[in-house]
């Protein structure tokens, strides 16, 4: 069996793969299921350090490489690959500083009754035992090094299935973390098909699952997990973006607001889909938001010049084209976009007012497609966007520090990003969305603790 990876843009076959079957996948199993149990086998923190800081050099030398890779399969455009590949490179060498930190004991006092006098106890932190990860297409190469990575650092065996739409990244990651020094058992790529992955999940030799993606695949996968597995799960939210009228600089906002709608056209969990502006500057701030939109550059995301890209398949530009035509035989004005480019291509869209039950007002769009609403007060504004139970990241823009705060204790999300878009995202910060959205934290450091287990040493001594 072979994967067809495509182009996002052309939709030309870039390279073929081979699957693995699942006595492959079984096969890699029982690799990393017994390469954990032999503990003479684990690598020293010293050495798992070195592994990385050295991971870094190879992906920092190919990295033009990955973020042509990034943009032809994924159709990010390159100016915003190239980031994604410096993300990834820190986030590796994050890692490495953050283990000491996560790999810290602690000191159980005792002496507080009878039958704790002379004895002292303290704690370590055990790598939890075999990760299996399933990634996304979005950010094919800081995803990975997000769900690889922490397990690398703190010693867990990590089998990783990359989304069959942008696979390279993935498998190049793994390839140089062998260059790097990391034995081969220690982390491998699994290419499959859904069947393949549905099957092994229920695996009782892993102990812990990762997954990013659609929430009903991850709380479907969830559910066949064997008793005692810990996981983690990153799905999409539906951000809500407020600003009010206490603005000194709204080109600033109206540019913010822009790039957190239209980044890697709009396919992010958090990206800025609805935005509430307040009703004496709303039709000001539509205008500018609006020309804005116009100037985005949208096409070959292979182009330095390139803003907005593809999305990943033509079946989803269909999708995305049905949610807008919809809103707007619904009521919604269209202020621009609406429209396809190409089969791959969607035009950068602004929808003003949409009906609040219309697909774009409560569902994630992941498209780029950006929807305006018009608000008197906040608190109106705050139960309207809590309405839809997604909340991952949000954002507001306010030079009144009362609205802010109202804002950040009101609204039902996990973040609350202050004069900047919803978007916004660094590796060093907890990443997470609530209920159905998501279930655990990511970020490198966040991720690195939730791979590892409290083990205590209690002993008895005489005076």
């Amino acid at each position: 069996m072979t994967l067809e990876v495509r182009s996002a843009y052309t939709e030309e076959v870039l390279k073929t793969l081979k699957k693995s079957t699942l006595d492959e996948a079984n096969a890699m199993l029982e690799t990393a299921y017994t390469t954990f149990k032999n503990k003479k086998a684990w690598l020293q923190n010293h050495e798992r350090v070195a592994i990385l800081e050295k991971l870094a050099l190879l992906v920092a030398k190919e990295a033009d490489e990955f973020a042509m890779t990034i943009a032809q399969e994924g159709g990010k455009p390159l100016f915003d690959a190239k980031i994604e590949v410096s993300r990834a490179i820190d986030g590796i060498k994050l890692a490495g500083k953050e283990l000491m930190h996560t790999l810290k004991g602690d000191t159980i006092p005792m002496g507080f009754n009878k039958a704790s006098e002379d004895n002292v106890a303290f704690t370590i932190h055990e790598p939890i035992g075999v990760v299996l990860s399933i990634s996304a297409f979005n950010h094919p190469l800081n995803l990975i090094v997000h769900q690889v990575i922490p397990a690398v650092a703190v010693g867990c065996p990590v089998i990783v299935k990359p989304a069959g739409s942008t696979p390279s990244c993935c498998v190049r990651l793994v390839e140089l973390l062998h260059e790097a020094g990391l034995p081969k058992q220690w982390c491998q790529s699994l290419v499959c098909d859904s069947k393949v992955a549905d099957a092994i999940v229920s695996d009782k030799r892993i102990s812990f699952f990762s997954f990013i993606g659609s929430a009903q695949i991850g709380w479907y996968l969830r559910n066949k997990l064997a008793n005692g597995v810990r996981y983690a799960l990153e799905h999409g939210g539906v951000a809500p973006v407020l600003v009010d009228k206490t603005l000194d600089n709204m080109e600033s906002v109206v540019a913010s607001i822009v790039k957190g709608g239209f980044y890697h056209a709009g396919q992010v969990c958090i990206s800025s889909q609805r935005i509430f502006i307040h009703e004496d500057i709303f039709e000001e701030m539509a205008e500018k938001l609006t020309v804005a939109t116009k100037n985005l550059k949208a096409g070959d995301p292979t182009l330095i010049e390139t803003e907005v890209g593809p999305l990943i398949s033509s079946k989803e530009v269909d999708r995305v084209d049905s949610w807008v035509n919809e809103a707007v035989k619904d009521g919604a004005k269209l202020l621009c976009g609406g429209s396809k480019i190409s089969n791959t291509v969607y035009a950068p869209t602004i929808l003003s007012k949409p009906p609040l039950t219309s697909k774009v007002s409560c569902e994630e769009v992941f498209g780029p497609v950006i929807c305006l609403y018009s608000y008197k007060d906040i608190n109106e504004a705050i139960d309207i966007a809590n309405s839809v139970d997604m909340p991952f990241q949000a954002a507001v823009f306010s030079n009144n520090i009362n609205n802010i705060m109202n804002y950040f204790h009101n609204i039902d999300s996990s973040a609350v990003i202050v004069n900047n878009h919803s978007a916004f995202r660094v590796d060093w910060m907890p990443f997470a969305g609530r209920r159905s959205t998501a279930y655990g934290v990511s970020g490198i450091g966040y991720a690195m603790e939730e791979l590892v287990c409290h083990k205590m040493a209690v002993i008895k001594w005489e005076k």
